[in-house]
Formats: structure tokens, C-alpha cells, sequence
């Protein structure tokens, strides 16, 4: 027999069973954000073993993260079809798969394979977990709480990845940073079934090929020309990815509006409580991962932590998001979540003005109290964005929504990468050029001046008080591009806080904005849903 839910006044709460569940879908959100983040200490250990070119390193750290973007709402909407449990299980046992190939491989060209496939699979796992969320906890506050503990699982996930990273490559090989994802999987493959329930929308049609390449196209210019603008500035490579992207995802809304069953509802853009809370999740990334950027280059080439040490000091900043976590579905049930994010988003303003006062070497205090009030100022956004966006969206396209969600954050994330990256470059190259030795020879002083890094693998081959005076300039000068990022970051922050006190005023939680309405809270109707 098929049961149905339907609309009731008192909608059903969440049972043990739930909650064991929950903890099951998060393990595989833990884990794609470990992997984003354990490569990049694997990097010089497996140069050393598989002598990759320039161009294929490249790939080889950057072809995961594209394909999670690229395939995100494909594979968000592919759930929603094909039942969600099925997807997440099939890509459980695709990630494992290509883990193993991963580890073991025998060339850069293996290695970019197998991470191109992780990509993929990884692309099947965030919006099955959330969509799955979604429908297994249908009262409100319990869906808040759900959420607040499944977005712990990302931070968590990206504060262990380098310490988990760190320790095996003390003992083991490069390749063994992949296999931590292994058993995860095989724990999700074993419990999966038993615990989580499928949910597939019984009225939908096939996939859309052609919209799911179309969405590739539109999708992966984009995010290579935001790369670009990081690595190498303002050219004509990144201004053609853009717009070969903007061409392409102008046909894909195109042919959305056209489709009966679409890959995406375009209708719910005009759902203010899906549209706006999307820029703002945006807005929120955006600051916060690209002021990250510096935060770490801070730790360890100003103030001289190793690695490990480095991530060890990120652990605060998690702490505070994990309490931020928890307080938030308490908050909400007093506070409207428009609010609610909007002095989040100011307090993280506040934590990001803090770390404009960082001055050189003895800003470390000044460093880690400013990150743990900007982490947990971001919470609310994290948190109850992500419950307004789907619970914004139908049960049966929860999947597609669960996707957009995520693919807005890897926007945010690769733009505050990218141009907050080039804010601080900018301006330590001018301090440099201002500051940099004259004696210095052409070659050298060009390392110097491109990076921090350069500068100190320079001074390590001048003599010793002319490297120590050369390190002393380009820490001032990174510490100058640190402080006119976090700038930025504040700016963006408060933004972000303006635009959800605004658009998201009238926001109650637990329902939605109808479209074309701007000042009218509607109640949610939820269409029936196949649940076996």
C-alpha cells in the first residue's frame, strides 16, 4: 500500500527512528566537504609519485569541486524522479568506487578520472540527504533543528578534513587521504536501507536531457572563469567563459518555460522566500569563504603555524557555528527568520570589522576572536536559509530545490574566492611595489612580489638580515590585503543583513510567500508524494 501525507494542521513529528536517520544522511555531507579540503595537503606528496604537468594538477584539484557544481541540480532533480533513497545509495556506492581508484591510482590522468567521478558521485549526495530531510521531518521546528545538525556535519567535516589529512600522510601514503570516504559509504549502503525512506514524485516525467546539458554548459564556463579571475586576473578568458555561460543558461531558463516538466520550476524564483533567501546565502558565502582564504595564509605565513597547528586554530571558529547551530531553532520560534538572519548577518559584520584591526604578527588574538564571532553571526543564514528555500519549493521538487540551495553556495563560495582573492592580491602587490628592495634581483623581486609564499622562499636565499627585512615587508603587505578583504567582507555582510531585513520581513517560519505577493505569508499545501 502507498501512503500519502496530506495536509493537517498538526503535521506528524519526527520519531527516533528520524533522528537515527538524520545522523546517517550526514556522514555523506561530512564527507564531501573532507574531500574539498584533504587534497590540497596531499598535493606535494603525490606531485612527487605521479609528476603531473602544471595543467593537469590543475585539473586535478579543480575537477571535483566543477562537477559537484555542474551536476548539483541535475542530480537534484534526477531524486526527485528516480526516488531519492535510490540516487543516494547508487552515488554512495559510486563515491566509494571511485575513492578506492583515487588512491590507487598510477598517473595524473587516472587520478583526474577518478576525481571526475567523485565529482559526480558527490553531486548525487547533498541534495538527496537534504531532499530526504525534508520529507521525513514535516513539523517545523523539528525540519530547523534537522537542518541546524545536518549543517554541522559540513563544518565538521571541513575543519577535521586537513587534521584527518595531516595525521594519515604522517603514516601512510598519499592515497590514503581518498579512503577515509570508504567505510562512511559502506556504513551508508548497509544502514541505508533500513533506516531512510524513499520519496519519489509519482507524477513526474523523464529527465531532460537536453536541459541537463544545457545547465553543464551553463554551469561550468561560469565557475572556470571565476577560477580564472582567481589565478590569473581581469582577461579576455574569463570575460568569454561568462558569457559563453550566460548564453547558455539564457537558453536554459528558456527552455524550462517551455517544458511541462522542467528541471527547475522557474516559478519559484518568484517565491520571495526562495529567491531572496538564495542571494543572501550567497552574500553570506561569499564573505566568509574568501576572507577564509587569508585567515589560513595568515596562520601560517605570518604568525608561522604549521599546517596542523593552522587547522587546529579553525577548531574555535567551528565551536562557535556549532553553538550558533544550536541556538538557532530556539531563536526562531521567538524571532521571525527574516530578523533573525539580518542580526546574524550584522553580528558577522561586527566579528569581520575585528579582523580589519589586525596588525602584523600580534593580531593572532584579534584574528581568532574576529573568525568566532563571524562564524557564528553566518549561522542563522546557513540554517534557516537553507529551511526557507526548501520548504519554499513543493515536497515532490524538494530534491531540485535541495540542489539550487547548494549550487548557490558553490557560487558564493568560488566568487569570494575569487574576487575577494584578487582584492587582497591587489593590494599586496601595490604595497610591495611601493616597498620592495631595490637590490633585489629582476627575477626574485617579481616571486616576491606575486605572492607571500614567493616572498619567503626569496628571502630564504638572500642573506639573513636581508631575508628577515624582506619577510618583514611582505607579511605587512599581506596583513594590509587581509585587512582590505575583510573590509569588503563587512560590506558584503552588511548587505546581506539589509537585504533579509527587507525582503524577508514578513517571513513566519514554517511558511512561505506566495509569488507575486510581497507582504502576505501564505500557508504551505503539500501535494501528495509517493513515500514507501
Amino acid at each position: 500500500m502507498t501512503p500519502t501525507e496530506t495536509t493537517t494542521d498538526h503535521p506528524p513529528r519526527a520519531g527516533a527512528k528520524e533522528w537515527i536517520a538524520l545522523a546517517v544522511l550526514s556522514l555523506p555531507a561530512m564527507l564531501v566537504m573532507m574531500d574539498l579540503t584533504v587534497l590540497h595537503l596531499a598535493v606535494p606528496h603525490l606531485s612527487a609519485e605521479l609528476a603531473p604537468t602544471s595543467s593537469q594538477l590543475l585539473w586535478i584539484t579543480d575537477i571535483y569541486g566543477f562537477l559537484i557544481a555542474g551536476f548539483l541540480i541535475t542530480m537534484g532533480s534526477l531524486g526527485d524522479r528516480i526516488g531519492r533513497r535510490r540516487l543516494l545509495l547508487a552515488g554512495a556506492a559510486a563515491f566509494g568506487v571511485a575513492s578506492v581508484l583515487a588512491a590507487y591510482a598510477t598517473s595524473a590522468e587516472m587520478l583526474i578520472a577518478a576525481r571526475a567521478l567523485m565529482g559526480i558521485a558527490g553531486a548525487t549526495l547533498m541534495p538527496s540527504t537534504l531532499s530526504l530531510i525534508r520529507n521525513m521531518f514535516h513539523d517545523d521546528r523539528q525540519r530547523t533543528t534537522a537542518i541546524s545538525l545536518w549543517m554541522m556535519s559540513f563544518m565538521v567535516g571541513g575543519s577535521v578534513g586537513p587534521l584527518v589529512g595531516g595525521a594519515l600522510l604522517e603514516v601512510f601514503w598519499w592515497g590514503s587521504v581518498f579512503l577515509v570516504g570508504v567505510p562512511v559509504m559502506l556504513l551508508l549502503l548497509v544502514v541505508g536501507p533500513l533506516l531512510l525512506p524513499e520519496y519519489r514524485d509519482p507524477r513526474s516525467g523523464r529527465l531532460d536531457l537536453a536541459s541537463a546539458l544545457l545547465l553543464l554548459a551553463a554551469v561550468l564556463p561560469v565557475i572556470y572563469g571565476i577560477k580564472k579571475l582567481a589565478s590569473d586576473g581581469f582577461g579576455w578568458l574569463l570575460i568569454a567563459s561568462v558569457v559563453i555561460g550566460a548564453v547558455f543558461a539564457v537558453l536554459f531558463v528558456r527552455r524550462q518555460r517551455s517544458l511541462d516538466d522542467p528541471l527547475i520550476d522557474m516559478e519559484l524564483f518568484r517565491n520571495r522566500a526562495f529567491g531572496a533567501t538564495l542571494g543572501i546565502m550567497t552574500a553570506a558565502t561569499f564573505a566568509m569563504m574568501g576572507l577564509n582564504l587569508f585567515v589560513m595564509q595568515y596562520l601560517q605565513l605570518v604568525h608561522g603555524l604549521s599546517p596542523f597547528r593552522a587547522g587546529l586554530w579553525v577548531l574555535p571558529m567551528t565551536g562557535a557555528m556549532m553553538v550558533g547551530m544550536v541556538l538557532v531553532p530556539v531563536l526562531v520560534t521567538r524571532i521571525r527568520p527574516g530578523y533573525l538572519i539580518a542580526a546574524g548577518m550584522a553580528v558577522s559584520a561586527a566579528g569581520i570589522a575585528v579582523i580589519t584591526q589586525v596588525g602584523g604578527s600580534g593580531g593572532f588574538d584579534l584574528l581568532i576572536t574576529g573568525t568566532c564571532i563571524m562564524a557564528v553571526g553566518f549561522t542563522p543564514a546557513a540554517a534557516l536559509g537553507t529551511d526557507l528555500v526548501i520548504s519554499a519549493a513543493p515536497p515532490e521538487r524538494a530534491g531540485a530545490a535541495s540542489a539550487v540551495s547548494e549550487t548557490s553556495n558553490e557560487f558564493g563560495g568560488a566568487l569570494g574566492l575569487a574576487i575577494l582573492g584578487s582584492v587582497g592580491t591587489a593590494v599586496y602587490r601595490a604595497a610591495m611595489d611601493t616597498d620592495l628592495p631595490t637590490q633585489l634581483a629582476p627575477e626574485a623581486a617579481g616571486v616576491a612580489r606575486d605572492t607571500l609564499a614567493g616572498a619567503v622562499a626569496v628571502a630564504g636565499e638572500l642573506p639573513a638580515g636581508a631575508g628577515a627585512t624582506l619577510i618583514q615587508l611582505a607579511r605587512a603587505a599581506f596583513t594590509d590585503g587581509l585587512q582590505a578583504t575583510a573590509a569588503v567582507s563587512a560590506i558584503i555582510a552588511l548587505a546581506g543583513a539589509v537585504l533579509a531585513a527587507v525582503l524577508l520581513r514578513r517571513v513566519r517560519a514554517g511558511e512561505d510567500v506566495e509569488p507575486n505577493s510581497d507582504d502576505t505569508a501564505a500557508g504551505q499545501v503539500t501535494p501528495n508524494v509517493v513515500a514507501t
